[in-house]
């Protein structure tokens, strides 16, 4: 009986012990083991495994490492050689508009005249009398002949339902007549400062293209979408996304979107870390703090402010020294950011004193230069801090500005994806010499430059494997560039995954929380099927997404 109660004992203490040494090591929630993971950190490039607790990074290693930190309790993952990175970040979406686009008419693979009016008409099929058709995403590039389309075109197929479809850049509209009306547009209309109503050359009319500011002239008539529908736009938003791995999206939105985000986040339903930029017209707003917002969030973060230079180069509306090869009467237009005169600078002067984040849109060569000047006059002028200013899609640059860019400090915040589509047919537009500081990566990075990668969804596609692959291969979409149109401005794939990780993540001020998988980090990561340092770069584009890890939890497993 004596021997019986000391096995007893001797039991009990051995399972105390070992329940003693489980409560005192760190015992995580979740490990993926057996992987190949790419850390984005120089100190430990390449591991096996990670070990998750709560909504941090416990530990980063070998398999035989991770497995130490197995409890009870701890999921563990076996990814079977899979590749592993940081989340994506994503530096530039229209988001809201992304998700309202998922359901709209989708005319961006629409290649024909019949093609487009066809579509154009189901979705009148489909809608109620007296809805608006919006969105749209086309592209008049890929018409064969290459035309704008018209209001003739779809008035036989709209004569119950306004139209207003966008080009795919945003700068850009195609209206029906039936829109036209009900804003009060005719041949003697004003044209707004920054845009342009084209007319028909013979009769004045408007041919039902709207530029720019002049797009104002109808979306003020579009009714506001419900809360209801904006939540569900979102929640659209947000699936796609986590099915690209993304886990942190800059949005470049409307002050009102905000609300949208902080309903979304009192229910928990945030599953990426919005990074939020507002119109640089609210500057006063955001200044004085009058916006309620958790400012400080790890999940929804108000940034800064989102102004606009210039138009885009497929509306030839993007602003430069030198006139249009295409169209030598044109060379762009200035933004209505920009008038009047000087209400940039003064703008940018008060968001300086504020100590607030700016991204400002440039596209054309004048733009990107005007910009600068007013960057640098500003910082002149107020005291040195560390700014992170930034040039949305900084496109086409002086070499000279690549130079201040990097004296001044600006992010160029890019969208690969973009010189894979414009490559097609820029030079049409601006020449061959011109095209030489397009979407110049290379010059950027090389001249010291920091590069943040996006999609500026919906004008891309939203997946960052579509623009790794427009960074490192610079193929056009039409095939005709086997080896990279301008070669030389391509950039490696290190530097292109870094664009949507770590560089992304020093954009936002937040290269110490995440962007690289290192301890203490947050636990935000994506799975991929295939090693992309592995895959001839071709190959980067049939590549999945098996498992997205967003805050510690498992939000997406492809099935």
């Amino acid at each position: 009986m004596k021997g019986f109660s000391i096995f007893i004992m001797t039991v009990v203490f051995v399972i105390g012990a070992f329940c003693h040494k489980e409560s005192e090591r760190e015992v995580a929630d979740v490990v993926l083991l057996n992987g190949m993971v790419w850390t984005v950190d120089p100190a430990i490039p390449w591991a096996e495994g990670i070990a998750l607790k709560g909504n941090k990074i416990l530990k980063v290693g070998s398999t035989s490492e991770i497995k130490g930190y197995i409890g009870e309790r701890t999921k563990s993952i076996d990814l079977k050689g899979s590749f592993v990175l940081p989340g994506f970040i994503d530096c530039h979406t229209h988001f809201l508009d992304g998700g309202f686009s998922l359901s709209s008419v989708q005319l961006g693979n629409a290649r024909t005249k019949d093609d487009f009016i066809a579509r154009i008409g189901q979705k009148a099929q489909e809608l109620g009398q007296g809805e608006w058709i919006l969105r749209g995403n086309w592209d008049h590039q890929q018409f064969d002949p290459v035309e704008l389309p018209r209001k003739e075109w779809i008035d036989a197929v709209t004569p119950d339902n306004p139209v207003c479809v966008n080009r795919h850049d945003g700068h850009m509209v195609l209206v029906n007549s039936l829109a036209l009306k009900l804003s009060g547009i005719t041949k003697d209309s004003a044209v707004p400062e920054g845009g342009e109503i084209v007319k028909d050359s013979l009769t004045g009319e408007p041919t039902g293209i709207l530029k720019d500011a002049a797009m104002d002239l109808v979306m003020d008539h579009i009714p506001e979408p419900s809360l209801e529908d904006r939540l569900r736009a979102v929640e659209a938003g947000l699936a796609h996304a986590k099915s690209w791995g993304i886990t942190s999206i800059h949005d470049m939105d409307y002050t009102s979107s905000f609300e949208v985000y902080e309903n979304l986040l009192e229910q928990n339903k945030l599953t990426a870390r919005l990074y939020v930029y507002i119109p640089i017209s609210d500057v006063e707003l955001l200044s004085e703090h009058k916006l309620v917002s958790p400012l400080q969030s790890d999940v929804l973060r108000i940034a800064g402010l989102k102004g606009f230079v210039d138009g885009s180069l497929g509306s030839s509306t993007a602003l430069f020294f030198d006139p249009y090869t295409d169209d030598p009467t044109k060379r762009g237009l200035l933004a209505s950011d920009m008038f009047p005169e000087g209400i940039m600078e003064r703008r940018l002067m008060e968001a300086d004193r504020s100590g607030l984040q700016v991204a400002i849109h440039a596209i054309g060569d004048k733009a990107n230069h005007m910009i600068l000047d007013i960057f640098e006059k500003v910082m002149r002028a107020n005291a040195d801090r560390d700014r992170r200013w930034r040039i949305e899609h900084a496109q086409h640059l002086l070499p000279e500005d690549i130079e201040r860019m990097k004296k001044l400090r600006v992010i160029a915040s890019v969208q690969p994806y973009h010189a894979v589509d414009d490559g097609r047919w820029a030079e049409k537009k601006i020449g061959k010499q011109r095209a030489q500081y397009t979407y110049a990566f290379r010059s950027l990075l090389d001249e010291g430059v920091h590069l943040a990668c996006g999609s500026d969804w919906t004008v891309a596609p939203l997946n960052p494997l579509t623009g790794i692959f427009a960074a490192v291969t610079r193929q056009t979409l039409d095939g005709r560039n086997p080896d990279g149109w301008i070669p030389d401005q391509k950039i490696k794939l290190e530097e292109a995954i870094k664009g949507y990780t770590l560089h992304a993540a020093y954009t936002e001020f937040s290269e110490h929380k995440k962007g690289s998988l290192e301890e203490g980090k947050l636990a935000d990561l994506v799975v991929l099927d295939q090693n992309l340092f592995e895959i001839p770069p071709e190959k980067i584009l049939e590549t999945e997404v098996r498992m997205t890890i967003f805050n510690g939890r498992i939000i997406y497993e492809k099935q």
